[in-house]
């Protein structure tokens, strides 16, 4: 089995920056994969991040540059520097890791992000 515990969420006001953080723990040697996605109320998850092990990220459209994910492998640990952030991107955000790549996801709890003045 395989934990996510996610940190740095909170409220910041329009044109802030947070910075979110996630662990990963237990029955997992190496990740393949690990990233954010996020819920904003009445909509569908999006992705908004991923960092795969070979050096290859990807993020959502809306990112323009705002966001950074990076990685410490040895910690299992991937972090999500959001900056310039909007009010429209407040919501749930979550943690999501798989091992190989056509492993099963795994999702944090999630860390509410709200932006408002």
């Amino acid at each position: 089995q395989v934990q996510l515990v996610e940190s740095g969420g909170g409220l910041v006001q329009p044109g802030g920056s947070l910075r979110l953080s996630c662990a990963a723990s237990g029955s997992i040697f190496s990740i393949y994969l690990m990233g954010w996605y996020r819920q904003a109320p009445g909509k569908q998850r999006e992705l908004v991040a991923v960092s795969i092990s070979d050096g290859t990220t990807n993020y959502g459209d809306f990112v323009k540059g705002r966001f950074t994910i990076s990685r410490e492998n040895a910690k299992n640990t991937v972090y999500l520097q959001m900056n310039s952030l909007k009010p429209e991107e407040t919501a749930v955000y979550y943690c999501i890791a798989q091992a190989t790549l056509a492993g099963r996801s795994y999702w944090g709890q999630g860390t509410q992000v709200t932006v408002s003045s």
